[in-house]
């Protein structure tokens, strides 16, 4: 009876000792004497054979690893350090069997921490009929270490720390993806952040010197085009007040003349009128005259002269005396006598 207790009790153990979780974004992987099983679990309570299989939850969600302290020496010979180096990756859920099979659980120290790559990987990779691995090329590529090495010795410490820097994180991201999709594809690089470099004390006082250099030129460059544009400013200020200028002497000019060309044309018809007045006063004038002559014409007779003579005498106040009066006064009365 104590025999069966205690045998219960031990199964009873073993089996809560076989329970184990695995964490959101996590699959379990489980090893029976070493060898990978091809089971995989999903986030959850899961159950084991205990002390028969052990088990590992495998994160396939993104993660950032980091790798410090990179050394490395541009074309010219000067040894920078760049203090880290951050991948953003991730395990893809259906291939971290055949990964972990290839890599174990610490693929990253493979494909992302280690200097280069152990060049055991790829004939491994055949030998274990991992379908998706090519024919192994006769030299592996290196990892980020050698990838920033080769980067900076193609290119000048200018090139390195100022030039090409921006380009720097995603020529890394494309190495590591070109090598990840040959040789782990389950391996998904989605990013790489890499710091400033650290250079000599020396030549960074010198950049600095240059970078103060560079910012007097900006500054001078600046002002001058401020300069410049002030100065086309005012030109063009200027030239809008002269063609101002001009247009108003032009309107102004348009105008007077405009008045003159109005006063002309009334002075024109002013004289007009005042010729067709004098004409019809000329004509009138005229036309009176003429009658006033025909008049006279008509009654300037002999009888009538006489008796107009007559009344200009009658009316007249001076008195002749003497012997010899005018002729004007006789010779008609005279021619009158003798005519009798």
């Amino acid at each position: 009876m104590f025999a069966s207790l205690v045998a219960g009790a031990v199964g009873v153990l073993l089996a809560v000792s076989g329970m184990h979780t695995i964490p959101e974004g996590h699959v379990g992987l489980y090893w029976r004497g070493g060898a990978l099983l091809s089971r995989i679990t999903q986030a959850g309570f899961r159950w084991k054979t205990p002390l028969i299989e052990q088990s590992a939850a495998v994160q396939v969600t993104v993660q950032t690893d980091s790798v410090t302290n990179i050394p490395c020496g541009t074309s010219g010979g000067v040894v920078i350090d760049f203090a880290k180096v951050e991948v953003v990756n991730r395990l893809r859920a259906d291939l971290a069997y055949a990964t972990v099979k290839n890599y174990t659980v610490h693929y990253d120290q493979t494909w992302i921490f280690d200097k280069v790559r152990a060049r055991c990987v790829a004939p491994a990779l055949a030998a274990q009929g991992y379908t998706h691995a090519p024919t192994p090329p006769p030299a592996p590529r290196p990892q980020i270490h050698h990838e920033i090495n080769q980067f900076c010795s193609a290119h000048t410490l200018q090139e390195v720390y100022i030039d090409l820097f921006d380009t720097l994180d995603e020529a890394l991201a494309l190495a590591l993806q070109r090598d990840c999709d040959m040789w782990a594809p389950g391996i998904e690089i989605i990013a790489v952040r890499v710091t400033k470099p650290r250079i000599p004390a020396q030549i960074a006082r010198n950049f600095e010197s240059i970078e103060i250099e560079r910012t007097k030129l900006h500054i001078a460059t600046a002002h001058q085009n401020v300069v410049e544009k002030e100065a086309e400013t005012e030109r063009k200020r200027a030239t809008i007040d002269a063609n101002m200028i001009a247009d108003v002497s032009t309107i102004t000019m348009e105008k007077e003349l405009a008045i003159k060309m109005s006063q002309q044309k009334i002075a024109e018809l002013q004289d007009a009128m005042h010729l067709s007045r004098e004409k019809v006063h000329a004509d009138a004038a005229h036309y009176r005259g003429t009658k006033q002559a025909e008049v006279n014409r008509l009654r300037l007779t002999e009888q009538f002269l006489e008796y107009t003579k007559i009344r200009a005498l009658g009316n007249n106040s001076k008195v002749y005396f003497g012997t010899k009066i005018p002729s004007m006064f006789i010779e008609r009365g005279a021619e009158s006598g003798a005519s009798a």
